[in-house]
C-alpha cells in the first residue's frame, strides 16, 4: 500500500483555523472562493489568489512547502 494522503476543505468563518490545524497534523488543504468569500473577519477576499497566498504563508510559517501547480497528487491507490 502507498502513502495515504488526506486533506481538509473547510467552509465558513473557521476555515483558516481548520486549515492551520490540518497543516500542523500533516494534512493538506484546499482553498477557494467557492468555500468562503472572506479572507478574514469582515474582509472579503478579492479573488482566489488572495486566499491561496494567505494559506501558503501560513504553511511556510509552519515549515510546510506547498505543492507546485504541476506536481501530481499522491494517492493511496
Amino acid at each position: 500500500m502507498g502513502e495515504f494522503v488526506w486533506s481538509v476543505c473547510a467552509v465558513g468563518h473557521h476555515q483558516i483555523n481548520m486549515y492551520t490545524a490540518s497543516l500542523l497534523m500533516g494534512g493538506n488543504v484546499r482553498v477557494g472562493l467557492e468555500d468562503n468569500l472572506y479572507l478574514e473577519k469582515d474582509v472579503m477576499a478579492k479573488n482566489n489568489a488572495e486566499q491561496v497566498a494567505k494559506v501558503v504563508r501560513i504553511a511556510r510559517e509552519l515549515g510546510r512547502e506547498p505543492a507546485a501547480q504541476d506536481e501530481p497528487v499522491k494517492s493511496w491507490v
